[in-house]
């Protein structure tokens, strides 16, 4: 899960895992794999770095290097 901030202020904790696009216009637009549109105050650059730490913490990004690496030795 990530912090991310609803535009009233409060915090808002998301799963990572299900977020399918993030969107900055002005505003920072997080789509999820749902369909639902959430809104934060967070810059786009922000969101996404914490999504990628995220996935690396839970190992999700080292997992896809190993498999990447060993389709490429096939």
């Amino acid at each position: 899960m990530i912090s991310v901030t609803r535009l009233n202020g409060a915090p808002m904790w998301l799963n990572a895992l299900l977020v399918e696009m993030v969107e900055e216009s002005p505003d920072t637009y997080i789509t999820l794999v749902t369909g639902k549109r959430l809104i934060v105050l967070e810059k786009a650059e922000e969101v996404i770095t914490k999504i990628r730490d995220y996935n690396r913490d839970i190992g999700t990004y080292a997992a896809t290097i190993k498999v990447q690496s060993m389709e490429e030795l096939s």
